[in-house]
């Protein structure tokens, strides 16, 4: 006769695994009225610059092609660097990882990134490439998320804030359908509080009044996805953009953290002010920061300027950079392959105000 040995339920039964925890993070942003906190404390504490005040302003540059890449074959090429005639996606990383501490030594405190990118010629009216973390059906591609992990934690080492931009107009419509794009959603949500980062605004799509594929993409729809990200388990701040020169739609004040207004095409500082007091009285609106995160006006030599007029109206600015007609490797954080270097007048320029408003020494 056999004998059989019963062992305790608690010993015959292998314990599950418990839920790997997220690695400690060092900067976690938020928001307070109208300004922004990291870690707690107002952004440029003390701060003001002739007479303006600066304190609580998160002043920032759009930098979307950090982690960018294309997946066809076809134009692939067009992004080859000058020294070594190819497309190095890992590389444009590496270099952006290591242009940050001297952005921030300059009082830069966020970078807008976008996991669709933007586009790598500044405008463009067609969009062949294929730049997106996520599949049709709403995954996560390992590679990108590898990328976009080294300029995430990089950014947390330094005290900096990441704007991440979910969907980009011109590579929104590679996701099958609405269902794969609330997927994306939550899949960047989760991984972004699985990976434990406090750090990142949630920007659901970049300018949700151009031309977007899907329904909820679009301005009528878009506050579903902000108030899905709200409610996420990572309790991110959320909120989306509108075109240049757009004030936001009261759908959008009603359900978002923060509000975001693009500058581009717009000549007259003066306007930059009205956006800001218009977007102050939009039904909906209560004591809530309102940022720039693009705007392609510059004029940094002059006393009147968009960045300044924002500053002044109490708003953060953001700083977008382009390759222009007849402009080189150097010029252009937004055109690839980038130099992410303070390359070129323009870029030191906006670097040399940006340290005279913070107050920061280089």
């Amino acid at each position: 006769m056999r004998t059989v040995l019963l062992l305790p339920l608690a010993l015959a039964v292998a314990p599950a695994a418990e839920p790997a925890k997220a690695p400690a993070r060092k900067t976690a942003v938020s928001v307070k009225g109208d300004a922004f906190l990291i870690n707690g404390e107002p952004t440029y504490k003390g701060r003001s610059w002739n007479g303006k005040k600066v304190e609580g302003l998160l002043l920032n540059s759009r930098m979307v092609q950090a982690t960018f890449d294309d997946l066809n074959p076809e134009t692939v090429g067009k992004w080859a660097y000058p020294d070594t005639k190819k497309w190095d996606p890992d590389r444009n990383t590496r270099e952006f990882v290591a242009a940050m501490p001297e952005w921030r030594k300059h009082g830069l405190l966020a970078v807008t990134l976008n996991l669709q990118g933007g586009s790598p010629q500044g405008y463009s009216k067609d969009q062949p490439w294929h730049n997106s973390a996520l599949t049709a059906d709403g995954a996560l591609r390992p590679e990108y998320l590898k990328r976009l992990e080294t300029v995430l934690d990089k950014a947390d080492d330094l005290g900096m804030v990441v704007i991440l931009g979910v969907f980009y107009f011109g590579q929104d419509e590679r996701l099958k359908d609405e269902d794969a794009v609330k997927r994306g959603l939550d899949n960047a949500l989760d991984w972004l509080a699985g990976k434990g980062y406090r750090n990142v605004l949630v920007e659901v799509n970049n300018e949700c009044n151009v031309r977007y594929d899907h329904a909820v993409l679009k301005p009528e729809r878009v506050h579903e996805l902000i108030e899905r990200a709200r409610k996420h388990r990572g309790k991110f701040l959320a909120g989306t953009s509108y075109g240049g020169n757009t004030v936001p739609k009261e759908n959008v004040v009603k359900a978002s953290d923060f509000l975001l207004l693009h500058g581009n095409g717009v000549q007259d500082p003066k306007r930059i002010a009205e956006m800001v007091q218009q977007t102050r009285k939009v039904p909906g609106y209560r004591p809530m920061p309102i940022l720039f995160n693009e705007d392609d006006h510059f004029d940094f030599d002059k006393p009147a300027n968009n960045f300044l007029a924002a500053v002044g109206e109490y708003a953060s600015w953001g700083y977008f950079d382009f390759r222009m007609a007849g402009e080189g490797f150097d010029d252009g954080y937004q055109s690839v392959p980038v130099n992410w270097g303070i390359s070129s007048p323009r870029k030191r320029a906006f670097f040399k105000l940006l340290s005279e408003v913070t107050g920061e020494k280089p």
